[in-house]
This record gives C-alpha cells, structure tokens and sequence, in this order.
C-alpha cells in the first residue's frame, strides 16, 4: 500500500472531526473577527465598519486596566496558593499512615464538584446573616459582628481566590503525588543516612522530580485562573463596584448586559490573545521541561 493512499486514507478519516471543528469553532470565530471591527448591536442592524476604534477604545479605557489588574491578581495569587496548598497535601498523603486512602478519596471531592456548586457553597458560608464563616469567627471572638465578606470591597477578591484555592488545589495535589510516586526510596533513604533534614531532602532530592509535572500544573492553572468566569458571576457577579471584575465577565456585560456585540467581540479576541500567549508560553515550559529531563 503506498504513502499516498495512506495519506489520504489519514486525511478521509479526520475529514469529519475537521468539518465538525470548522463549524464549531472556525466559522464563530471568523464571524467574532469580523463582528469586532463594527459598531453592531447585539439585537438590531448589523452595524457600520468602525475599523480598530473598537480594539482602541477597549485597550485605552479604564475599565480594561482595572479589570486586567484584578484578574492578574486573582490568577497570581490563587495560582501560587494552590501551588503551595497542593505540594503541601501530596507530601503529606505521600508518607504512610491508617486512613491514607480515605484521605485521597475526600481530597478529591473540591475538585469534583461542580463549580456552581462550589461557588453556591461557598456565598452560602460567607453569608453575612446566617453564614458559617460568621458564626465561627463571632463565637472565636475574632470579629464583633456579622461582616459581609462578599460585599466589601476590601475583603471580596480575597474570599473569592479562597473559594477558588478549595476548588483547584486537588488538581496540583493529584499531579504532584503522582509525581512524588517515582522517586526511588533509595536515593530517599541514602540522603537521611547522609542527615540530610526535611528542606534539603525536599529541594535536592524530592523537587527535581516534581519540577516538571508542577511546571504543568502551574501554566494550565495560570490559563484557567486567568480566564475564570463562572465561580465569580455566581458568587459576586464582578461586584461590590466593580471589584472582583474580570475580564470574562467584562466580555459578558459588554456583549449581553450592554449589548454591544461589536466591542464586547473585540474585548473577547483580545482575551483570546492573551490566552493564546499564555499557551503558547505553556507550549514552550513543556518542550524545556522535556528537552532538561532527556
């Protein structure tokens, strides 16, 4: 059989998952391109071409940076929080003791669980009446009185990146302890031989394993964290003022609450970009990892 049959054979047999891919995704996307460099609205006309006033006006306007600035916060420092949380839990669901596989078992649930039903659990516990997070913290004498901790400026991104940490830290615990399984216990028992006490064990010998399966964790965290949407609508909706706005809900309030199609498709590839860059820096950690590990 030559190459060339096989070849076209290859191509014959991807043509459906390519033409599904086309529609799913090439056609929206090609329709969102050209939809950004007009002024239409999400119900009525078309629209007029306005060229990249849409991408200028988005870029320059306060809204954009304020926003940019809260979501790079909220991916910073749930991100590293879930990093340290999760190394944390898989050193100790690593070492052996009764009631290990249990442990594993609930470590997993955050996770699981449904984000909706997440971020509903926890407005639920931060509730300012009736919440569990009061009425622990009153009866500890740790606060005088109810707080709304969802309605204050000051304390709303906080609680969401906690809420966020509950959720994903299993993910970075699962790939590290899966990780933490191919250390050989020889090297581990030759460095206590030698004295070696529990951070020069942990950065000499334990981390060079984990080095790259975290990489991982990290830059698919990083892309999630910073294109989070769900967790915070349900919890704040981006607010109090504006707050815990990021930039997907920014894309949301201007597309659908203001219904500004045009804009709210050039905020959307704007997103879109910067996510791709985070990918493609992904793309490029993994090739590094694997080019160092070889």
């Amino acid at each position: 059989m030559s190459s060339t049959w096989m070849t076209t054979r290859a191509w014959l047999l991807m043509l459906p998952l390519l033409v599904v891919m086309v529609a799913v995704i090439g056609w929206p996307l090609v329709d969102t391109v050209g939809l950004s460099f007009t002024d239409a609205r999400l119900v009525g006309t078309a629209g007029s071409f306005v060229g990249v006033d849409n991408y200028t006006s988005m870029l320059s306007s306060s809204n954009f940076s304020r926003t940019l600035i809260t979501t790079t916060l909220f991916a910073v420092i749930s991100v590293v929080a879930e990093m340290v949380i999760g190394v944390l839990a898989a050193l100790l669901l690593n070492q052996e003791f009764r009631g290990r596989a249990i442990l594993r078992a609930l470590m997993i649930l955050p996770w699981a669980l449904p984000t909706v039903v997440n971020a509903t659990l926890w407005r639920l516990i931060y509730n300012p009446e009736y919440g569990a997070l009061n009425a622990a913290l009153t009866q500890l004498h740790l606060i005088d009185a109810y707080r709304s901790w969802l309605g204050e400026p000051g304390t709303a991104l906080a609680a969401l990146i906690v809420a966020d940490c509950w959720k994903n830290f299993p993910l970075v615990a699962l790939i590290a302890l899966a990780a933490l399984q191919a250390v050989p216990r020889d090297i581990t028992a030759a460095s206590l031989v030698d004295g070696a006490g529990p951070f020069n064990r942990f950065r000499f010998v334990i981390l060079p394993y984990l080095a790259g399966p975290l990489m991982v964790a990290l830059v698919l965290r990083t892309i999630e964290a910073f294109k989070v949407f769900d967790i915070i609508w349900v919890m704040t909706r981006g607010g109090p003022a504006n707050t815990t706005r990021t930039l997907s809900i920014l894309v949301y309030q201007e597309a659908f609450s203001f219904q500004r199609a045009g804009s709210g498709a050039s905020l959307a590839l704007i997103v879109t970009l910067l996510v791709t860059l985070l990918a493609v820096a992904y793309a490029a950690l993994v090739r590094k990892t694997a080019g160092s590990a070889a």
